[in-house]
């Protein structure tokens, strides 16, 4: 799965960027689509070149919420993707207008009772930081029907305890690290 940060222009562009300025300081947010750099990829030209890939869609601000749910729905990507945030009312507002649409709670510090919260609201995953996950958070999430896919994990021997304790996905900057390191062998 390849995650994409979305942003939104102050046009209602979606754009795929992880810091909220470019590089020379001017706000995504405050900029039109038109004065953005070449090199600065759509929403929609990021799903062309993730063709065929499953992606976690993570909306960075709440203004996007709409756009990305009108353009999965207009592309009909509903069975490959999911939409992730920090902000619970932003997944809540995704779920809202259009319930197919799976979605998944981000969280540096999981809140007490988190999988009741986030499968009581209708999502499908929580992605927590990986210092926070215990195999108590995995038996949790798996006995509210979640799915836990935990975030940044480059380090090979914590990728194979979070596998052994039954996570669904990792998230790394080293996935051929990770392919290598859990990879059954023959």
């Amino acid at each position: 799965m390849v995650e994409l940060d979305v942003r939104c222009t102050a046009d209602g562009g979606l754009v795929v960027h992880h810091d909220a300025t470019l590089g020379d300081g001017r706000p995504i947010v405050e900029l039109d689509v038109a004065a953005l750099p070449s090199w600065l990829p759509s929403l929609d030209e990021a799903f062309d070149a993730c063709d065929g890939m499953s992606v976690n869609v993570e909306i960075k601000e709440r203004d996007a919420a709409r756009g990305v749910v009108a353009l999965i729905a207009a592309r009909a990507l509903h069975q490959r993707v999911i939409v992730s945030s920090f902000d619970f009312a932003t997944i809540a507002d995704v779920k809202a207008a259009d319930a197919r649409i799976p979605t998944a709670w981000l969280t540096f510090a999981p809140v007490d009772d988190v999988a009741a919260k986030v499968a009581g609201a209708g999502h499908q995953a929580i992605h927590p930081h990986d210092a926070t996950v215990t195999p108590q958070l995995v038996d949790d999430a798996h006995r509210h029907g979640l799915a836990i896919n935990v975030w940044t994990v480059d380090d090979v021997d914590r990728m194979r305890e979070l596998a052994s304790w039954g996570v669904d996905g990792i998230v790394t900057n080293v996935p051929d690290a990770a392919v290598a390191a859990l990879r059954p062998t023959a």
